[in-house]
């Protein structure tokens, strides 16, 4: 296989991969399931807060092992650890599998907290940070953002099959056999398309790498390759780890509580035949806004894009305040999606621009603990919001407070834009010497 064609075949096995990793969108389902009233139906009979455990955990796990398993393919390789990803994900469905689904009210999910939560946790940062730094190291510095949003483009996608088909398992069969089914077939195709991934030869350069870009308002990598020491010693990686917190706390408040906020905004019955197509809705902004965003700031600057992404992901934050018809509530998911999904392009492909290729695995690592701060805060600080807000006269609560913060988040982050941008060359080399004098 020539080395053109290299490159591709693993940007799309890095695609593939982040298919199978949306696993962690089936959560949302089987949550449903596990608390499901008795008066509708449901025979586990979980808490809200026993449903919320795993998936808590396989967030907040997932974030973190990202940092570790970023530095662990930048010095082995992706293959492997991508594969001992796909081993973990498919191992700890199969433990969440034999978990008891029967609690006791107030009773701690332990096992399946360790499986879906620790296990099936650890193993999507592991596969997931194996993919996009594989890709992109084989491709020149103006087509990162395009290559990024493809192959992270897999992973806001999944939800549109995940979600049917978790469905359907759990109908036809139960809880239980769904996890092992699943674990069964996510632990064969990640392990399978992990052996794609690899990363180019020693002095390898792309082709097209001595081409110029024309645009001089195009994205310019660092000449320099930053190790994570030197990255956390300068001000622009804080610059660029908040922007990433205040985006992702918006996103994955409206993604985590879609389902509630169409119950609330529109209605019970109306919720319920439409909560599949708002979903999917959701899924599909998410996914077009990864390659789209990645295409144009290739084009017009990271920069940019980011502030008109966040202007955006502010503006529908306050449109959904408004949002009781259908039509207003799939335009606001759609872009809200966009602007989510544009993140997951937008800072992989900048955290390569400001500090390198080489360790970027783990230098990326670290930029996205920021995703999973936004992740576990966004949730729980949008539901104590709805649960404050509940009186005899709105028994259910709302959302109008939880909007607001987000969006002043998001302006916030289109400020940063301004102050953001790659270290000077005469203060990394200050920060190297830094560095060196320490060590």
């Amino acid at each position: 296989m020539n080395m053109s064609t290299r490159g591709w075949t693993v940007t799309f096995a890095g695609l593939a991969i982040n298919l199978a990793l949306g696993v962690l969108y089936t959560w949302s389902v089987v949550a449903k399931a596990l608390s499901l009233p008795a008066a509708d139906g449901g025979k586990y009979l979980w808490t809200a807060q026993q449903a919320n455990w795993p998936y808590a955990f396989a967030v907040g796990t997932f974030a973190l092992m990202m940092v570790f398993a970023g530095r662990l393919q930048d010095r082995i390789g992706p293959r492997w650890v991508a594969t001992a990803g796909g081993v973990l994900v498919g191992l700890g469905m199969i433990v969440a599998g034999l978990s008891p689904t029967h609690l006791e009210p107030g009773a701690f999910p332990y096992m399946m907290t360790l499986g879906f939560g620790l296990m099936t946790g650890s193993g999507i940062g592991l596969a997931y940070a194996s993919a996009t730094p594989a890709a992109v190291k084989w491709f020149v510095a103006s087509r990162k953002g395009l290559i990024t949003g493809i192959v992270v483009g897999g992973f806001g996608l999944a939800s549109v099959y995940t979600a049917p088909l978790t469905t359907y398992l759990i109908k036809t069969y139960s809880v239980s056999a769904t996890f092992t089914y699943l674990g069964i077939g996510f632990l064969a195709a990640i392990v399978l398309l992990a052996q794609l991934l690899n990363n180019p030869p020693i002095g390898f350069v792309p082709p097209g790498a001595y081409n110029a870009s024309t645009s001089a308002s195009a994205p310019k990598q660092t000449t320099r390759e930053y190790t994570w020491r030197e990255m956390v010693r300068t001000p622009n990686f804080y610059v660029l780890w908040l922007m990433y917190a205040f985006a992702a706390f918006a996103g994955l408040m409206i993604i985590g509580h879609m389902a509630k906020i169409a119950g609330l905004q529109l209605g019970k019955e109306t919720a319920t035949t439409m909560s599949y197509v708002l979903v999917a809705t959701l899924a599909i902004g998410n996914f077009a806004g990864r390659p789209l965003s990645g295409l144009i700031s290739d084009r017009i600057g990271r920069q940019k894009t980011m502030l008109g992404v966040f202007l955006l992901q502010a503006v529908m934050m306050l449109v959904l305040a408004r949002a009781t018809t259908v039509p207003l509530l799939l335009g606001a998911a759609a872009i809200i999606g966009f602007s989510y999904g544009s993140n997951l392009t937008l800072f992989p492909a900048t955290t390569c621009d400001f500090f390198g290729t080489k360790n970027l695995g783990v230098n990326y690592g670290l930029v996205f603990t920021a995703w999973g701060f936004g992740g576990v805060f966004g949730s729980q600080v949008a539901a104590a919001i709805v649960d404050a807000s509940k009186t005899t006269t709105l028994p259910n609560g709302s959302y109008g407070l939880a909007y607001t913060i987000a969006a002043v988040l998001c302006l916030v982050a289109a400020g940063l834009t301004f102050v953001s941008k790659a270290p000077v060359e005469e203060a990394a080399a200050q920060v190297a010497a830094g560095a060196t004098a320490r060590a």
